[in-house]
């Protein structure tokens, strides 16, 4: 019975080791995923900055619907 025992709690042991892999794998991804897109909303930030600088100053405009 010891050894049943002893087995059952080796073979927990390995699937727990390989779900705490997956799950490391899985934040990996998410990580590099995130660098991803951080660099993309970077991107996006700095040319909507560069349009608004070279967009001409509309301060004493009416709407168009005027």
């Amino acid at each position: 019975m010891e050894d049943k025992r002893l087995t059952d709690l080796e073979i927990k042991l390995m699937e727990q080791g390989q779900a705490l892999n997956e799950l490391s794998d899985i934040v990996n991804r998410q990580w590099q995923e995130i660098e991803q897109l951080k660099r993309k909303l970077t991107h996006a930030h700095d040319r909507i900055v560069t349009l608004e600088e070279a967009a001409p100053a509309a301060e004493n405009e009416k709407p168009p619907h005027y």
